[in-house]
């Protein structure tokens, strides 16, 4: 019997803070290792804190923000992400952390898998950042669809409404993937405003079942909590203010962790309220899931149809050796071309 005890975290950050968030992350990683955690999913965008000032404002107005958001992102060759590799490290946990990738006067929406030993198994970012992101962040490429296999499994990671591209999906599934990390912001801006529904749990809930379902693989669901002190710090209007926070009993967490069979596996956190969800993976499930449904072996018709996945990558000479792969023994291999 495969068992993999699993933690999704559901917490706000320091917003725009690197310092506090760094203090934060690494208190979150010890909390669960007393737990007994061996994999631990935190939300999009975690360091330095989810910029809700590109949906409240104008460009012209949030431009004020950006020295102290690009100053508090984090750089994947950072003495800060060091500090969150050794706490990995000393915890023997597998880490997905999401941050603001800080890549010399760029900035992309990344995530990186922490291995046990403190590697970096693969950074990757956003391939597609949505709507009024991508004035602020970078896009990634085909070499940022990654799956990684571990001693626990093989994950992979989307950030948020990538995990509404099919073709993403179908990617990572491609690739036999076994653990996937969904990481969100907060499901708070907007509710039962009429204005901004496409932000609501609803959504989010039915995405990852479909997620888990489609993949016969473990759904981890990682969301915020939006942080009251980010209205004083963002709205000057009480429109914005409304925006951001329609009701104070809506503070938009909904982590979760979800099986093969697309149910929830434990009790949710109330929403406005912080911590580690947790549970146990029996990964013996996957091969049951997939007898029935194996979505990258026998229940594709590759004579029908052909998915063919570009992972060549398009990062520059400004970017060399920012976002290399581990060398590590237990960073084994990605997929290439996928067969649906």
């Amino acid at each position: 019997m495969r068992k993999v005890r699993a933690g999704v975290v559901q917490a706000a950050p320091v917003f725009m803070n690197l310092r506090a968030t760094l203090d934060k992350t690494i208190a979150l990683i010890e909390q669960a290792a007393k737990d007994d955690v061996e994999l631990l999913a935190f939300p999009e965008l975690w360091i330095p804190g989810y910029p809700w000032f590109i949906w409240v404002e104008s460009p012209i107005e949030w431009y004020r923000h950006i020295g102290a958001y690009h100053a508090n992102s984090l750089a994947v060759d950072s003495s800060e992400m060091r500090a969150i590799r050794d706490a990995a490290a000393k915890a023997s946990m597998h880490v997905v952390l999401g941050y603001s990738e800080k890549a010399t006067n760029s900035r992309y929406m990344s995530q990186s898998l922490i291995l046990p030993n403190g590697e970096i198994g693969f950074a990757r970012r956003k391939i597609k950042p949505t709507s009024g992101e991508r004035m602020l962040f970078g896009e990634g490429d085909g070499s940022d669809l990654k799956v990684l296999q571990t001693s626990i499994g093989r994950i992979g990671a989307l950030n948020c409404w990538e995990n509404l591209l099919s073709f993403c999906r179908n990617a990572l599934i491609g690739m036999h993937e076994e653990i996937h990390i969904g990481a969100w912001p907060s499901m708070n801006m907007g509710r039962g405003l009429g204005t901004a529904d496409q932000f609501g749990p609803n959504k989010l809930r039915s995405l990852s079942t479909v997620t888990a379902i489609e993949g016969s693989l473990f759904c981890l669901t990682a969301t915020s909590v939006f942080a009251k002190d980010q209205i004083d710090m963002i709205a000057d209007t009480e429109l914005k203010a409304k925006m951001l926070l329609p009701d104070e009993s809506c503070l938009g967490g909904f982590s979760m962790i979800y099986g093969p069979d697309g149910m929830p596996l434990v009790e949710p956190l109330d929403e406005n309220r912080e911590g580690i969800v947790v549970a146990d993976l029996d990964l013996d499930l996957i091969p049951k899931a997939k007898l029935f449904f194996d979505p990258a072996g026998h229940y594709t018709r590759n004579d029908i149809f052909r998915f063919d996945v570009n992972h060549a990558s398009r990062r520059g000479a400004h970017d060399a050796g920012l976002t290399a792969v581990s060398s590590s023994a237990e960073a084994l291999s990605f997929g290439s071309a996928i067969d649906v």
